[in-house]
């Protein structure tokens, strides 16, 4: 998980993130992660529209948002 966190800071990709709360609720969150430390990563979260504190340990899954572009001629 750590090296999925520290690739999406390196490469400024968005994580669709798998989270379980301190009291057991999971939740789906779109979030920028700008920051990882020993236990927990900062990051921008879309969905509460604020920098949040996330438990690395509470992730339960973290894929990166691929964003196609679609051109229009």
């Amino acid at each position: 998980m750590r090296k999925t966190l520290e690739k999406s800071v390196r490469y400024g990709e968005m994580l669709e993130v798998m989270y379980m709360s301190k009291d057991g609720q999971i939740s789906k969150r779109r979030v920028k992660v700008l920051q990882v430390g020993e236990s927990s990563f900062r990051a921008y979260c879309y969905l509460r529209k604020s920098k949040r504190t996330f438990l690395i340990g509470n992730v339960l899954a973290a894929v990166p948002v691929i964003v196609k572009e679609s051109v229009v001629i």
